[in-house]
């Protein structure tokens, strides 16, 4: 991507060139006129204070930057004071057009549109008077025109840089909100792999630990029990193996079309089978009507009961677990609770991994509500998953827990 224009780099009508040379030659174009072998005698200064006159604006001009309304009333007031002498100088008559060009340059157009329309009046109203004066053709249309054309040029001059500013400003904040948005994709792309990364091998190699102690300890004692916990830790290490390829091949996916498949209540009964055969007893209470439950609501509540085992594998002593699934009004809720020897005694408890921070975002994503923690005789997951849409700005209120 191209970098962004900065303000010193605006396109600009003319070229830049240094102001000094832009000085010397208005300076140039002002004094060689009054020099300069014209054929016409109204032209050529009749007098040393003419010559004065006529030169002074090119000393004056430098000035109109820092003060462009004073520069065009002092180039105006040289030129009128120089045309009353009976000399239309040419080159003063240059100068107040420059500086007419200057103030809409330089102020914005509230204060300079006063200043030209004035500066037109006075200059066709004093030449109008000079020629019904002296008689001399002043020229009075010719010179107002000028004054009045400059007077819009420096005015649009400065619209069109006031807009190039505007649109570099525009690209600039265009380009910072790309750059926020395309980190807040990665973010939450991180989070995501996070996420189906814990919840494809965290459950797994917790089955796989618990069937390695199992057939450990029967491996004497029990044959048939030790070949049945093998025979499990190899399905399970499939199944995860299967779940980590599959989802490097979403990773390696340049599009969004390999969004990987994610496991619903239909698959409650694996998840639950998985533990049953590590010896653990396993009591589902399935409550729910024959209504179908959303989509992103079906995923969470499997990730919920998913989670809710994990962690009955990782910290239970009893081999007991409890799941429940209801249906409550419009809310489905998913309860996953398993005994503990003793209840530590800070009801907030730290968390110990990143289980239970993945869980909340999953029912934050859907407007439910998590609660983890212990429980009277043992360890409690809750969550409340609303079968509606969710009402913008919706929040879950989660509790402590471990994971």
């Amino acid at each position: 991507m191209p970098p962004v224009p900065t303000i010193d780099a605006a396109p600009r009508l003319l070229p830049s060139v240094p102001r000094w040379v832009r000085d010397v030659v208005a300076a140039v174009l002002v004094i060689v006129p009054v020099f300069a072998p014209v054929p016409f005698p109204e032209l050529r200064p009749s007098s040393p204070l003419v010559y004065v006159l006529a030169i002074l604006p090119a000393v004056v001009l430098p000035f109109r930057r820092r003060w462009p309304r004073s520069a065009l009333v002092v180039c105006i007031g040289l030129y009128i004071a120089a045309l009353a002498l009976g000399t239309l100088a040419p080159g003063a008559a240059l100068a107040v057009v420059i500086a007419a060009y200057g103030v809409p340059d330089r102020l914005d157009r509230r204060a300079a549109a006063p200043v030209s329309i004035a500066a037109v009046a006075f200059v066709v109203g004093a030449s109008i008077v000079v020629e019904l004066t002296t008689g001399m053709d002043t020229r009075f249309l010719q010179i107002g025109l000028s004054v009045a054309l400059a007077g819009a040029l420096g005015d649009a001059t400065r619209s069109r840089r006031a807009y190039v500013l505007a649109v570099i400003e525009r690209a600039r904040r265009a380009e910072q909100t790309r750059e926020a948005e395309a980190s807040r994709r990665v973010t939450e792309e991180r989070l995501r792999i996070a996420r189906d990364l814990h919840d494809a091998v965290a459950h797994q190699i917790s089955v796989i630990s618990l069937n390695a102690g199992v057939a450990s300890s029967a491996l004497e004692t029990r044959p048939d029990r030790a070949r049945e916990a093998l025979a499990t830790i190899r399905t399970a290490s499939r199944e995860v193996l299967g779940e980590i390829g599959s989802m490097l091949t979403v990773l390696r996916t340049p599009d969004e079309g390999g969004i990987r498949e994610q496991p619903g209540l239909a698959r409650l009964a694996d998840v639950v089978e998985s533990v049953r055969v590590a010896g653990w007893d396993v009591v589902v209470r399935d409550e729910r009507d024959a209504e179908p439950v959303p989509l992103g609501v079906d995923i969470v509540a499997y990730r919920v009961v998913q989670e809710g085992l994990t962690n009955a594998l990782k910290h239970g002593t009893s081999r007991r677990v409890h799941v429940l699934l209801r249906r409550d009004g419009d809310a489905l809720e998913v309860v996953v609770t398993n005994p503990l020897d003793h209840v530590p005694a800070d009801p907030d408890l730290p968390p110990s991994g990143f289980g239970l921070v993945g869980l909340r975002e999953r029912v934050d994503s859907v407007g439910g509500v998590l609660e983890a923690g212990p429980a009277p005789g043992g360890f409690r997951l809750a969550a409340r998953l609303p079968l509606a849409p969710p009402a913008p700005g919706t929040r879950a209120v989660t509790g402590g827990g471990v994971a």
